[in-house]
């Protein structure tokens, strides 16, 4: 299913947002409009609670973490949900949105959602200084990381279901991706992975 757009002539902004209908889901990157519809997938859903989960038991510091629908307002032209965040600069954080960067983003793609999550917003997270960013692949059960090195996203690193991610944003905490796919690791003896 192709990801569907507002068409107009004119740029999108944040003001034309908050005049749309609370029931219809919007996200603008570069002035331009993009439907969230239809709902993402049980299997989505289920990721995103299990990274959810993970960021919840995670040892406590100054960094909070959401889930969609929340708002995050990079400027008057670019304004997402990414579906998990962390942020660690409080003053990001208002009574209605996150004014600014995460810190972290977390993107489950759909059959809809791919292209725009692997360009269009790897892109805009990478102009606006969104420090890691992390791409599942919910059907493949694997997941794409990338890292901002001098205001630039490199190659991303390559993590399958049964391996562990160390993120960079939480030093020294690890997530056992299987718990996040839900799947039962063939553990060996020896296995340094797990």
């Amino acid at each position: 299913m192709p990801v569907t757009r507002k068409k107009s002539q004119e740029l999108f902004s944040y003001s034309d947002y908050t005049r749309w209908p609370d029931d219809e889901r919007w996200e603008i990157i570069s002035g331009q409009a993009y439907s969230m519809s239809p709902s993402p997938s049980v299997k989505h859903q289920r990721i995103v609670s299990n990274f959810d989960f993970q960021f919840h038991c995670r040892p406590k510091d100054k960094c909070s973490h959401f889930i969609a629908p929340m708002d995050v307002v990079l400027d008057e032209f670019n304004v997402v949900q990414p579906d998990v965040f962390v942020v660690c600069d409080p003053d990001k954080i208002t009574h209605e949105n996150i004014q600014g960067a995460p810190d972290l983003i977390v993107e489950v793609v759909s059959p809809s959602t791919e292209i725009k999550d692997r360009r269009e917003k790897k892109n805009l997270y990478e102009k606006f200084g969104v420090g890691e960013y992390i791409i599942v692949f919910p059907e493949r059960e694997y997941l794409e990381r990338y890292l901002l090195v001098n205001q630039t996203y490199g190659a991303p690193e390559i993590f399958n279901w049964d391996e562990t991610l160390t993120l960079m944003t939480f030093p020294g905490f690890t997530i056992k991706l299987w718990e996040i796919f839900e799947r039962e690791p063939d553990l060996q003896e020896g296995d340094a992975q797990k």
